[in-house]
């Protein structure tokens, strides 16, 4: 059974200023760097000792694995990939925009960022399923670190089972979900339900 630890990217200036962020970017701010760092000092005590690690290409992911590599493991210096599957979802015209504008319903967003030339949240979930399992399909990735997006992570969580619970617990940065995936299932499709190769075993947050 393989491991994957999906996290959350640290506080940004647009998550500061309250601003819709997807495919646009922002720098991560100083409390983000140590959220990061914070983080990885979590995994450094659970023993985590991830042989892969990968990002989406937005600069604020990146820099959080690097933050978060760097407080794990020093001495390892592992090197990562960006891939654009693990990219936030596009919100098209709102990009940048106050986020009073954002639809915050689960149901209601599957479809309601198309009318401004963004993505639908099955698209997000449907990419991400397939980015993540490639990942978790290929040799020598027993232990994966991955850091993506607030919205992005959320429809993968909802792909593998019901998300709710957990977005009500807390959805913070550096949220980090811990799946296990069945290699031998890896063909099959989850269901939403906890059917499928996937199984979430634990979600880590920051202390408050």
């Amino acid at each position: 059974m393989k491991t994957l630890y999906l996290t959350r990217h640290g506080e940004t200036m647009f998550n500061r200023q309250h601003r819709i962020q997807g495919w646009c970017d922002s720098p991560l701010t100083e409390h983000g760097r140590d959220q990061a760092r914070e983080m990885g000092a979590i995994l450094r005590e659970r023993d985590v000792n991830p042989d892969a690690a990968f990002c989406s290409t937005a600069e604020r992911a990146g820099d959080t694995l690097e933050l978060l590599l760097g407080a794990l493991n020093p001495a390892q210096h592992l090197s990562y990939t960006r891939l654009k599957g693990l990219r936030e979802m596009f919100y098209g015209d709102l990009e940048a925009q106050q986020d009073f504008l954002a639809e915050n319903d689960p149901e209601a967003c599957r479809t309601y960022y198309l009318q401004f030339g963004g993505e639908s949240s099955d698209a997000v979930r449907d990419r991400m399923v397939a980015t993540l399992t490639d990942i978790m399909r290929a040799p020598g990735h027993d232990c994966v670190l991955a850091v993506g997006h607030g919205g992005a992570n959320f429809n993968f969580l909802r792909a593998v089972t019901d998300p709710m619970p957990i977005l009500n617990a807390g959805w913070g940065n550096l949220t980090t979900c811990v799946y296990t995936f069945d290699e031998a299932r890896a063909d099959e499709l989850p269901d939403g339900q906890g059917a499928g190769p996937w199984n979430l075993v634990e979600v880590i947050r920051l202390p408050k």
